[in-house]
């Protein structure tokens, strides 16, 4: 049985918490940073190097600023990013869809 990860899955934001990053700006037109650490349940370290890293892909913008004089950062996700997000979501939905059909084909020759 081949485990090996499809070329169709996007490597820049296979691995979970960067694509939960993603999904969750896609929820949205543009996240404070304390609220994509909040809901990702990371270090602000971590949201701080998987932006980068995602940044560097173009598939998130960093934005940042002030709120009176706290300095602010937001997150949004890209129209490439969008894109990337619903591509891997679909690969990752064709391995599922093929798994299952050669689960019942599997069943159906045992039985």
């Amino acid at each position: 049985m081949n485990h090996a990860v499809s070329p169709a899955l996007d490597q820049a934001i296979h691995h979970p918490t960067r694509l939960t990053m993603m999904a969750f700006l896609a929820g949205c037109a543009e996240a404070e940073f304390a609220a994509v650490r909040e809901y990702c349940h990371v270090s602000d370290a971590s949201v701080s190097r998987i932006a980068t890293a995602l940044e560097e892909a173009g598939y998130i913008k960093i934005r940042k600023g002030a709120v009176g004089r706290r300095p602010r950062t937001w997150l949004s996700l890209t129209s490439v990013g969008r894109m990337a997000l619903k591509r891997h979501l679909a690969a990752l939905q064709a391995i599922v869809d093929a798994a299952q059909a050669a689960g019942a084909e599997a069943s159906d020759h045992d039985s």
